[in-house]
């Protein structure tokens, strides 16, 4: 009984995590793959070869290296899936991919052959309420030196991030976050334009 209690508690999970997982990617270093471009169309083909199906992929997208000074410029796009798994399994299938593709976690926010950053998975607030506003309202100063030991959902800076929320307007409009009650429309449109226009279409 106690198994079977369990089996349908993992299908209803994953019944939840099946559509709107939202992903921002980048790259601004070159991997085995090639240039940035062709680094990042090879993570496509691997998140789908691990069990994610693309719905929607953005336009790449040239954007100025976060924060200013870190390295090249980034190639940025966003992605929107359907994947019948969990979060965590999720996240640990992107940090394969990453390593896969000569990611190293050698510095924070630092240059990267690749990037594939887990941005929301449907209404989902992970691990809960309080520790979401934790991370979300910390100063930038700890930000550049504290990284969290769980996973945390939606990404605490998404609302922040010009070259997140261009490319995610292209792939997921509508969508509503979860805490603020904001569509990614609305958070693009909430930014200063400034930062908006140093997203730049390829």
């Amino acid at each position: 009984m106690l198994q079977a209690m369990q089996a349908v508690k993992r299908d209803v999970e994953l019944m939840q995590f099946r559509s709107d997982i939202l992903i921002a990617v980048g790259s601004n270093q070159r991997s085995f793959a090639g240039t940035p471009e062709e680094t990042l169309k090879t993570a496509y083909v691997q998140l789908e070869k691990a069990g994610g199906v693309i719905r929607n992929a953005s336009p790449f997208y040239a954007t100025p290296c976060f924060p200013a000074g870190a390295g090249p410029d980034y190639v940025n796009a966003a992605l929107s899936l359907r994947w019948n798994s969990t979060p965590g399994d999720i996240i640990s299938a992107l940090h394969r991919i990453e390593a896969e593709l000569g990611r190293e976690r050698v510095q924070r926010w630092g240059q990267r052959t690749v990037d594939l950053d887990l941005i929301a998975v449907g209404d989902q607030v992970l691990p809960d309420r309080e520790t979401y506003a934790r991370w979300r309202e910390l100063p930038l100063a700890q930000q550049m030196k504290e990284t969290p030991d769980q996973l945390i959902l939606p990404h605490p800076r998404m609302h922040e991030r010009a070259f997140v929320l261009v490319p995610l307007a292209d792939v997921a409009p509508d969508w509503v976050h979860p805490v603020t009650g904001q569509t990614v429309v609305q958070m693009r449109d909430a930014l200063d334009p400034a930062l908006r226009a140093e997203v730049v279409p390829l």
